[in-house]
Order: C-alpha cells, then structure tokens, then sequence
C-alpha cells in the first residue's frame, strides 16, 4: 500500500485534533504515520487555528503533499485573529456542543468529493467524542487518540470517585490555597489504576473547585467515560513507561494500543528529506537561529526554559524566574510568548541587560530540535506530555512547574516513579529557582535523574525501533480497525 500514488490510495482517514497546540502536534505525526503507510488523509483544524498555521508554516507549505488534505470546521466562538490560545473552558463548551453539524458536514462533502476516495475511517482527540458519534452516522470505524499520559487520563477516570467520595468540590477557596497541609494534601486511597499514596493535588487540576458545575470538571468528567465509545484507543505513550496504568485503561476501554513515542516513530518512518516530513504542526512562527546558538555552547550547559502553549503566569512569577534564571549562573534559552503573562506585560526592567551574552529569549522556537541538541542540560517545562515525552526521549531530565489539567499528574509521576524531575512549587522565588537550577545542573539530585532519563531514553527508543511495540501497534490498529470495513484489504508493513 505504502507504493501507490495518493490517487490510488482507497483508504481515507479523516484525522480532527483538539483544537490545541499540545493536540494537533501529536495528532498531526500520527496522521503523516497513516499517509506514509498509504492512507489518503483529511486533517481538521479549526479555522481559528487553520488560520494560525498557514500564518506560521505558509500556505505552500500545507499544500505539499498529494493526498494530504487541510481543512477546518468552525469552532462556535466569536471570530477573531489573536495569535494565542483560546479561552479553555469556552472552547471545550463550544467544541462540544456546536461541533458536531460541521462534523457531519464536512464528511457529506468529503465523500461527494470525485478527487478523493470515500471516507473510510475517522481518527479523532479522545475529547472531540462528538466525532465518534458522526462516524457510527456514516458507518466507519473510528479509533480516538489520547494525546495525553495514560496516567492523566486515569486522573480523569478517577473524577467521578473523587465526586462519590465527597473530596470534591471543595467546600471553600480557603481549601485550594494549601497545598502542603490542607485537603490538596490528602492521600486518596481507593483511586484505581494510579500510584501508591497519590495526593488529591496530584490529580488533574479541574478538581480544585468549588463549583460541581465547573465546566472543565464536567467535560473531562464526560469526555474521559466517553472513551468507551470508539473501536480503539490509541495512546501517546509506551508500555515501559505507563504499563501498569496502560492495563488500568484496558480494564475499562476498548482495544488500547499504545503506539508511541510518536515523536521517535515519526522520524523512523518519514524521512527528513521528504514533503511528508516538512508538515509542521506549530501555530506561532518559530524563530531562526536557535540551533547555531546552542551551537557555541558547552555540553549539558544550557537551561531551557518552555512553558508550553497555554500556560500563563503573573507579572510577579513572570519576574522571579527571570531573576531565578539570571541568579543561576547558567546560560539559558527560554520561550516568553507574547501571551504568556496573564494581562500582559514583560521582562522586568534591567534584566535583558544583565543576562546578555548568556541568554536567548525567543518567543517560540523548533523545541524538538532544542531538546535532542547536546547543549540542553535541563529542561524547565510546565509538564506538558509532549514536551515530557520528547525530554525523556533526549536523555534529558526535567524541572516541572506544572500549570494545570494533568500537567500536575505528569509532575507527580516524574518525581516518584520515573526519577526524572523535580518540582517548583507554584509560589515562585528567584532564590529557590536559582538553587533547583544548579541542584539540577551539577548536584547530587540532578545526576540521578540524567542516569534515570537516560535509561528511560534508552527504553524509548527501544519501544519505537523498527519492528518493535509501537509499529506492532499501529499495524493492528490499521488491520483490526482503521480497514475492518474494508474487507480483505489487509496491511504490510
């Protein structure tokens, strides 16, 4: 299948992510995975978000590949051209309830399409599970992606316990500001699929309410029992890592195929040189530049510092890292979106100054490439999956200050169960970023946890080696779901 032209191609998959930057990417590798093993491929974005990728990648540049389609469905918000990330709460309502008509429509149109095969299978963000719906209308099978850690995901699974047990809501905002000794510090006992003497203020953070109507509680509530609904679960993620938790999930869903690092299979099976790979999935327009400044730099000496798309913070935390950054000693590269402080505004005055020749500040940049170049020595993340996975598949460990839905999950199992890093707690010092930078760096703490990621980076890319667990995966998720309404059409690897 994988030699024929995109005209001959009879398999048609329609691939729809969240509308998030930490959705589309993965989503966006796995779909170019589909299209290399001969699946003629309709991707959809939003058009908030088509808008900001023809922006950011250029509109040759999305058309590049025969049998590679973009294409894009409103979202129901009111329009607009910001170059940030939507309200959260506001597109998880709208998706959910607005999305599905332009589902449907969209596919009619697809499958009248003369220059294109019939629909063929849908594979959708396990929390767009409206799509699942659309698909059974049109007859074809239709696999969810949880772009997500398996841990995460059993975070969310673990709501409706957490509800029954009366732990949350929360009675009063009094109990969110405790972390250490107040309810979020309370070991829950009972949570199936997690880890021993996990704490309440590990669980995603859509908990910390005190409102049972809270929006995002109920739509992960909803979206996480959903994921019974689809032929199969696919997961970001691999059974060394999240094996435990991966039996957990496949208790209670249907067929889970764990496939990845999807950031290691995409560069073992498309290569660079290709218009397949040249397929970027990233909404702001990364700079230049960055790679030859890593360049100059010693081995394991630069700090790179990425919160990721959605988090924002305040001025004041936005100031004590920098000063925590610039107290450190260390050179550093770090992403400052223009969106990235709650309200806006900037550096704080005389800082530029004081770091120069030591610091890149970049607003967003190549960060797969910045992880795997030998510079990095540490990587400050808000513990997005993503940005976890890609750190533990370049033998990098990690400082997490984690913002919010399962990025407190992945901080937790970094610390305890996979080694690989430390946390920076929510009230930012200048002097305590300093001191976990160079612990991290250069002291005891930090050199276990480079042995840790570098075990973990080994088990990585032994999970996504030719012929390995996470192609063995896909494969079955081709052959047993992907073509089951395709009979005796079956795929070779």
């Amino acid at each position: 299948m994988g030699s024929e032209t995109a005209s001959e191609r009879r398999v048609h998959a329609v691939c729809m992510p969240y509308p998030a930057q930490g959705h589309v990417t993965p989503m966006l590798k796995l779909a170019k995975l589909l299209h290399a093993r001969g699946f003629h491929v309709t991707f959809v974005n939003t058009e908030f978000n088509h808008r900001r990728l023809l922006r950011s990648r250029g509109a040759a540049s999305l058309a590049s590949v025969p049998g590679f389609h973009f294409t894009s469905i409103p979202d129901g918000l009111p329009p607009s051209d910001a170059d940030a990330t939507q309200d959260i709460p506001a597109l998880c309502y709208s998706t959910m309830t607005t999305c599905l008509p332009h589902l449907r429509c969209l596919l009619s149109t697809a499958n009248c399409d003369t220059g294109s095969p019939p629909v063929t299978c849908l594979v959708v963000d396990a929390v767009m599970s409206f799509s699942y719906d659309a698909a059974r209308e049109i007859g074809v099978p239709v696999a969810a992606l949880w772009t997500a850690s398996a841990c995460g995901f059993m975070g969310y699974r673990n709501y409706r316990f957490l509800i029954d047990r009366d732990l949350v809501p929360f009675n009063s905002a009094a109990d969110l500001a405790d972390i250490a000794s107040g309810p979020l510090g309370a070991v829950v006992d009972g949570a199936r699929g997690m880890c021993d003497a996990i704490q309440l203020r590990d669980f995603p953070s859509f908990v910390r309410t005190t409102d049972r109507g809270d929006i995002m509680l109920n739509f992960l509530l909803r979206e996480s029992e959903r994921l019974s609904l689809p032929d199969a679960v696919i997961v970001n993620t691999f059974e060394d890592l999240e094996g435990a938790t991966l039996d957990a999930m496949r208790a209670i869903l249907p067929p889970v195929f764990p496939v990845g690092p999807l950031v290691l299979r995409e560069r073992l099976e498309v290569p660079a040189s290709t218009a397949l790979a040249g397929l970027g999935s990233s909404l702001w327009k990364e700079e230049e530049g960055v790679i030859e400044w890593l360049a100059g730099r010693v081995a394991r000496s630069v700090v790179y510092v990425n919160y990721g798309s959605i988090a924002v913070m305040s001025g004041e935390q936005l100031t004590e890292f920098a000063w925590g950054l610039a107290g450190s000693g260390y050179p550093f590269l770090w992403n400052v979106r223009p969106d990235l402080v709650k309200g806006g505004g900037g550096l704080p005055p005389g800082f530029t100054a004081a770091v120069e020749g030591r610091a890149l500040l970049t607003t967003w940049c190549p960060q797969e490439a910045v992880i795997r170049h030998e510079a990095v020595g540490v990587f400050l993340t808000h513990s997005g999956w993503n940005s976890t996975l890609e750190s533990m598949c370049a033998g990098v460990p990690m400082l997490s200050w984690p913002f919010f839905a399962e990025q407190q999950t992945n901080c937790r199992y970094k610390r305890t169960e996979w080694g690989v890093g430390m946390e920076i707690g929510g009230e930012v010092r200048r002097d305590e970023v300093a001191v976990i930078i160079r612990e991290a760096m250069e002291g005891e703490k930090g050199n276990q946890m480079r042995q840790c990621a570098e075990e973990w980076k080994v088990k990585a890319v032994e999970a996504a080696r030719p012929g390995g667990p996470a192609k063995t995966n896909l494969n079955r998720v081709i052959d047993e779901v992907l073509l089951s309404k395709k009979k005796g059409q079956t795929f070779q690897a």
